[in-house]
């Protein structure tokens, strides 16, 4: 996967509440592919995570319900 793919894939994770993230695709020449593909990762590590949460918190409602 290229740098720019990554970028976009990692800027889509970081506006899941649904506000635009934008990166300046001049910081690319810092990172290699390595460290976007693990800050991808990372990212979506606590993307599932927060959704596992949030979905066991609903169904908290549905036990009491």
């Amino acid at each position: 996967m290229e740098k720019d793919e990554l970028l976009k894939e990692i800027e889509k994770l970081l506006s899941f509440d649904g506000n635009p993230t934008t990166i300046n695709p001049d910081y690319l020449a810092y990172f290699s592919i390595e460290e976007l593909e693990s800050i991808k990762k990372g990212l979506e590590e606590k993307y599932e995570k927060m959704v596992e949460e949030n979905f066991e918190w609903l169904q908290q409602f549905k036990k009491e319900s």
